[in-house]
């Protein structure tokens, strides 16, 4: 018997993951977590053979949360349960550790496989999400942050509004608009958190 934690912020999606998973014959759901300050909490005692994880909730994010899980407890296997495709996304969940990465269309049939997969330590992605990571081995990212666009995003990861940023830098808004969308489309992210988790984990912010 395959043991399974969900962790999503929405009862209902945990729900449905239930009812799905629990149909089939060799995986028992243990544990559910609507945090990813709970989900850490309770994998400490739960131990579950696998984890499905949600990217974006309220707190603690699936990343940081599956990163606190593997390190106290490394035998876990977390696979990546989102609607996020981003490569952004994907590169921080694999770098925390992940075992997979899946997208909430997922059929039964695919998720079932994708946990027995993972719980025998094999790495499982979604079609679309491994031709996004082929594609970023086979095109590196090359474009490194100007100066200018440092000292935004510096300044953004200390809670500045854009308003902070261009009395403090002496620059309009509307500029330091177009300096965030540079660094967006050169990180490859869609919002601010994630510019500032990606050009950290670059060591770009050092």
């Amino acid at each position: 018997m395959i043991t399974i934690m969900l962790v999503d912020d929405h009862p209902v999606v945990r729900e449905g993951l239930r009812g799905m998973l629990e149909a089939e014959a060799d995986l028992s759901v243990i544990g559910e977590a609507g945090s990813g300050d709970e989900a850490v909490a309770l994998a400490r005692v739960k131990q579950p053979d696998v984890i499905l994880m949600d990217l974006r909730m309220p707190g603690l994010d699936g990343v940081g949360a599956t990163r606190k899980i593997l390190a106290e407890t490394p035998g876990r296997r977390v696979v990546v349960l989102t609607t996020y495709e981003t490569d952004a996304d994907i590169l921080r969940a694999v770098e925390a550790g992940a075992s997979g990465y899946l997208l909430k269309d997922a059929s039964r049939a695919e998720l079932a496989g994708a946990i027995r997969a993972a719980s025998r330590g094999e790495t499982v992605l979604a079609p679309s999400v491994a031709g996004k990571l082929v594609n970023r081995v086979r095109n590196p990212v090359t474009q490194v942050l100007s100066a200018r666009e440092v000292e935004v995003l510096r300044l953004v990861a200390t809670g500045g509004t854009n308003g902070d940023i261009g009395r403090a830098l002496h620059i309009s808004e509307a500029t330091v608009k177009t300096h965030l969308l540079r660094v967006f489309n050169k990180l490859g992210v869609s919002d601010r958190t994630a510019a500032v988790t990606t050009a950290m984990s670059r060591h770009l912010l050092e």
